[in-house]
């Protein structure tokens, strides 16, 4: 595992500094990588996800939103950024990422409003890919899914979404994305971090593994 600064091009655009955690052998496919809301890239879940796609030959950048880089700093707890903010933070990270390495693809990922921003970020740079980890189709007090994002992606789109995820679940999703170009992989059983009940039969680190499983098969269709 090694660490990546990015500092210039984010205080020049007024935000915080940031760290890159860098994890998985060098390839020509670099995998940049963020969370969700709640939870920040040394939760339990991003780290599971990052070092079992290193495993499997991924090569990953994982970085903090500025919120979430703001709170290390003083240790309060924020909301997110709005979006704008959001995607400009998530774009400086794609052009230093790519200045720096180099890679001839990348793929955006992101886990629940993280991934959302993926998707929106992959309509104005250019990627080869973006993968959603628990797509937060609509908010928790409900209204229209969030499908401007998916609908008006650039690149090949996969989501990875739990049958029970409370943002979109096995009932509703594959009529809200009817007629778009995206891939679906439904975790059993999973919730919004593919947690499944104990009565499934399976558990939550087998939905990790299949996931982590499809992203990579996505990942290296890219190619074809």
């Amino acid at each position: 595992m090694n660490y990546y600064q990015v500092d210039a091009p984010l205080v020049e655009a007024e935000l915080l500094p940031s760290q890159v955690r860098l994890e998985g052998n060098v390839s020509d496919t670099l995998v940049i990588f963020t969370h969700g809301a709640g939870a920040n890239i040394d939760s339990e879940f991003m780290q599971q996800f990052s070092a079992g796609l290193a495993k499997q030959g991924a090569w990953v950048a994982s970085f903090n939103l500025p919120y979430m880089r703001a709170n290390a700093v003083d240790g309060k707890r924020r909301p997110p950024d709005r979006a704008p903010k959001l995607l400009k933070d998530f774009a400086i990270h794609v052009a230093e990422l790519k200045r720096q390495y180099q890679p001839q693809r990348i793929v955006l990922m992101g886990k629940s409003m993280g991934g959302r921003m993926a998707a929106w970020l992959a309509n104005e740079v250019s990627v080869d890919g973006v993968v959603c980890l628990g797509y937060p189709f609509v908010a928790l007090k409900g209204g229209e899914p969030r499908l401007t994002p998916l609908a008006q992606c650039q690149a090949p789109v996969m989501i990875l979404q739990g049958e029970r995820d409370k943002f979109g679940g096995l009932d509703q999703v594959e009529t809200w994305i009817d007629g778009l170009e995206i891939k679906l992989h439904w975790l059993l059983d999973g919730d919004h971090s593919f947690k499944p009940r104990k009565s499934s039969g399976t558990t939550q680190e087998a939905n990790l593994e299949q996931a982590i499983h499809a992203s990579i098969e996505f990942i290296g269709g890219l190619d074809a």
